[in-house]
């Protein structure tokens, strides 16, 4: 499988464990580092804009505070590509962050519409550009943990634009349980990172309260890489099965109760480090769905998406492919799907509805070629 810009180093079995994580940071900035060689600065002026179907107008990334002035007529074609669009049915805006950049360098986030031209947001540092940074569900803040990697396990906000940074607290597993936002906006799941390489409790940190509150969980889930439901009711996360691989998809409640375990995954079977995202009611997941042997990844989160299941009989969901790479998926409000896929030199993105049927194709622009999407946001 081509997966372009999403190149990553094999994942050692035992990150999930306690003691891992904390002794393995160096190696995880050394391993992107190197996978890096030869990509484009993300300071850098991003290419002209190319259709991945079609010859197209050049277009580059627009800077702007807040999220930011757009290029194009309105309701017209994006320069990177032809759109098919609905009235009825559309897609959101997509927050892409790099795939992968050199050691030390710093990211900077995007947005892009299609119909409009991409939008340059917040330069973040290297670790929470690539591996931790969440946007929020109305697109107006984002969470990391980190500034360099001594203060790794330092938790922020800022508007997408960079402006407002607040340090919300300390002691937070930037890697495994990266900053997860509440369908709301208002709270995100973190879990704590303890002195030595261990792991404490989950939490709801309220982000709007003068005293940062925090809704601690009773469980203590051995899990990794949680997202939100839209309705709000539900948390996937990967989980140790076995002894030496990590295999599972666990279902949660907000308040850390388990719900139930994704049929199809085994010790010697099926297994999934990384989830994508989950649908509106929690019936659909997306994720990276791997056999023992195969590539799994690296230590930390992975957005790519090479399957969609049903979360209560884990048989595989039909995209409409057209027979290209599937490549990321994220679940919208309504049910539909943004379905980024391999298109010539590029990627596409396809909007598919609740049923699986296509509604529309995009071709991204040029300069996000190099980038990974984040989220998409009604």
């Amino acid at each position: 499988m081509n997966s372009g810009p999403f190149t990553h180093t094999t994942r050692p079995a035992s990150v999930r464990r306690s003691g891992a994580l904390a002794g393995t940071a160096a190696l995880l900035l050394l391993a992107f580092g190197a996978a890096a060689c030869g990509t484009a600065d993300p300071k850098t002026a991003p290419a002209p804009a190319e259709s991945a179907t079609a010859a197209a107008p050049a277009n580059g990334d627009t800077s702007a505070a807040g999220t930011g002035g757009t290029g194009g007529t309105p309701g017209a074609p994006p320069s990177g590509g032809s759109s098919t669009n609905t009235p009825s049915v559309r897609i959101g805006k997509l927050f892409y962050g790099p795939a992968r950049n050199p050691v030390g360098e710093n990211g900077n986030l995007r947005s892009w519409r299609p119909g409009e031209s991409p939008v340059r947001l917040m330069e973040l540092p290297h670790t929470a550009a690539i591996l931790n940074v969440n946007v929020s569900p109305d697109g107006r803040r984002v969470a990391w943990s980190g500034e360099d990697a001594e203060d790794s396990g330092d938790l922020y906000i800022a508007n997408v634009d960079g402006s407002n940074k607040q340090k919300m607290r300390s002691e937070v597993d930037p890697y495994c349980v990266t900053p997860a936002w509440s369908p709301d906006g208002r709270q995100l799941l973190f879990r704590v990172d303890l002195p030595g390489g261990g792991h404490g409790r989950f939490g709801l940190l309220d982000t709007r309260s003068e005293k940062r509150t925090v809704r601690w969980w009773r469980t203590e889930p051995s899990a990794c890489h949680a997202v939100w439901s839209a309705d709000g009711k539900t948390i996937a996360m990967t989980t140790d099965v076995g002894v030496t691989v990590d295999a599972g998809v666990v279902l949660y409640g907000t308040d850390g109760t388990k719900k139930r375990a994704i049929p199809g995954f085994s010790r010697d079977g099926w297994h999934s480090n990384d989830i994508a995202s989950l649908s509106p009611d929690g019936s659909r997941i997306a994720l990276l769905r791997m056999k023992l042997g195969e590539d799994d990844g690296n230590l930390a989160r992975d957005l790519r998406a090479n399957v969609v299941l049903d979360t209560r009989t884990g048989k595989q969901v039909s995209l409409p492919l057209g027979g290209r790479t599937l490549h990321q998926v994220y679940f919208q409000s309504d049910g539909s799907m943004v379905v980024r896929v391999e298109a010539g030199s590029g990627y596409a993105v396809l909007l598919v509805d609740g049923d699986g049927k296509k509604v529309s194709e995009t071709a991204e622009p040029a300069s996000l070629k190099d980038e990974q999407i984040l989220a998409v946001v009604d």
